[in-house]
């Protein structure tokens, strides 16, 4: 299917200044029209495959972050010639298991594939549990930035671990400080 740069720009979310530099780039496929136009062409490869891309960052104040780390998949998907059929963002630990959004994604068996631009934006642990399960009825998952380093995937594996429980445990206590403040004024008032 061939399509003019506005209508491309408009289907794949991204601006048109943003599909000139792929034409310059050669990232996307290109044909001329006999009036020396530009016709984006694109590939049937993809055609019946339904993509979502998912983005996450750990609290609302990188919320900023969640928005141009959408951007970016976008902009990749259209790169790759992409139809993206869902975007799916949230704000949560990747330690935290219970993310609704994600559970909705990785229940939905319409879905073929899910962009990510890292491994640790999915999950930090039990991956390739997931990828496994989405494996049994041929889904996939397609990482922008894979990691190269596997020490330094590990470290902050260990830092992200410390940093989670080390907050549950200080919320605990917030917790149970706030319980006894509670309890003297119930106490006073009732006097």
């Amino acid at each position: 299917m061939k399509y003019k740069i506005s209508q491309y720009a408009r289907k794949n979310n991204v601006t048109t200044r943003t599909v000139w530099n792929w034409i310059k780039n050669n990232k996307i496929k290109t044909d001329r029209t006999d009036s020396g136009g530009w016709l984006i062409v694109e590939d049937d490869e993809h055609k019946y495959e339904k993509i979502a891309i998912y983005s996450r960052v750990s609290s609302s104040e990188n919320k900023d972050n969640l928005e141009r780390q959408t951007q970016r998949l976008l902009n990749f998907c259209a790169s790759k010639g992409y139809t993206v059929s869902l975007i799916v963002s949230e704000i949560g630990s990747g330690l935290n298991d219970k993310r609704p959004k994600l559970e909705k994604l990785l229940l939905d068996n319409t879905i073929t594939k899910i962009v990510v631009e890292h491994k640790d934006r999915l999950a930090r642990f039990g991956l390739n549990y997931i990828e496994k399960l989405l494996l049994i009825n041929n889904r996939t998952i397609e990482y922008i930035n894979p990691v190269h380093n596997e020490k330094e995937d590990l470290i902050q594996d260990f830092v992200s671990i410390i940093t989670s429980f080390t907050a549950r445990l200080y919320g605990q206590r917030r917790n149970k400080r706030h319980t006894i403040k509670l309890i003297e004024s119930l106490k006073n008032n009732n006097q």
